[in-house]
């Protein structure tokens, strides 16, 4: 395990210098020149030139290509271009708003994606499984501003359950007073999309061969369901949760806009509105890491749930 581990960290190495060198290209040949942005109309050449030497533009690129891996390498991209403020604190402050809604909201979806999925497969064909198809291609067809300004509306204004905007400084506060109401648009937008790919994953393996022998041999159909059917509709079921994770940060940026979170989406909103480069590239770097370390995690958790499954 241990072996596989390392070489998988050892292997991620030429993927991480692809988006380095993906990313710097990006923002260096086809973004155009940063001083430009800085600078403002109302600019001259002089001050160009003076931004351009701050930047470190003004070397070549070969410089500029080991500055940017020194600053992913020491995790300081620097300052913001608009805020002046350090990119490693604008991120470390942003992200933990954003993973106060995130991480129930991913465990919520899941565990109702699961339970509803299975509930439908035991009456897979049936009229009461049409109506769920339908009512989740309805769900799907709603855009999520529709979601927010009704349940703000019906659940803040009318009923006063819940704020409809506003962050504090503790964790508790957060959790209890401002998430709830977030984390309930997002299950209402993503459970419908959720249960009618895990209703796939479990009705393809309900008709597998070893499904039919465990029927054969009198083990009772809930049994069936949440043993050996779950075991095995489990690993695509995580392959889904661990590719979506890194995406969900940058995601739910309308969540974070409209119930004013200081989180990561809504950063990056920010970022490219501003042209703020550092921020941009800092979050990308960060994502792409992200997606590769998921994705081993989620091998190591095929590994746990099934111990067929051979990490090589």
């Amino acid at each position: 395990m241990l072996a596989y581990i390392v070489r998988r960290l050892w292997q991620m190495l030429p993927t991480m210098l692809g988006v380095v060198l993906l990313v710097f290209i990006l923002f260096n040949w086809v973004g155009g020149d940063p001083a430009y942005v800085l600078a403002g109309k109302m600019s001259n050449p002089e001050a160009i030139e003076n931004i351009r030497r701050q930047l470190g533009v003004d070397q070549p690129y070969s410089v500029q290509l080991w500055i940017f891996i020194k600053q992913i390498a020491t995790f300081d991209f620097g300052q913001s271009w608009n805020t002046g403020e350090a990119v490693s604190q604008i991120i470390g402050t942003r992200l933990g708003p954003s993973l106060t809604v995130l991480i129930p909201l991913t465990l919520l979806e899941t565990f109702f994606g699961v339970a509803l999925a299975l509930a439908v497969a035991f009456v897979r064909g049936s009229l009461t499984d049409r109506a769920v198809m339908v009512a989740c291609t309805v769900g799907m067809s709603i855009s999520i501003l529709v979601y927010i300004i009704v349940f703000q509306y019906v659940l803040g204004y009318q009923f006063g359950l819940f704020p409809v905007q506003g962050w504090g400084d503790s964790l508790g506060q957060n959790l209890l007073r401002y998430a709830p109401l977030p984390i309930l648009i997002g299950l209402a937008v993503s459970i419908a999309p959720t249960l009618r790919l895990y209703r796939s994953f479990v009705l393809d393996e309900a008709n597998q061969d070893y499904v039919r022998t465990a029927r054969a041999k009198g083990l009772s159909e809930r049994r069936v369901m949440w043993v050996h059917v779950l075991r095995n509709a489990a690993i695509p079921i995580i392959t889904h949760v661990m590719s979506n994770l890194p995406a969900l940060l940058i995601g739910a940026f309308l969540l974070e806009r409209f119930f004013g979170i200081p989180g990561i989406g809504r950063e990056v909103i920010l970022a490219v509105e501003r042209s703020d480069f550092p921020v941009i590239k800092a979050i990308t770097v960060y994502v792409a890491a992200a997606t590769m370390l998921f994705n081993l995690l989620a091998d190591l958790m095929y590994r746990a749930v099934d111990p067929r499954v051979q990490l090589k």
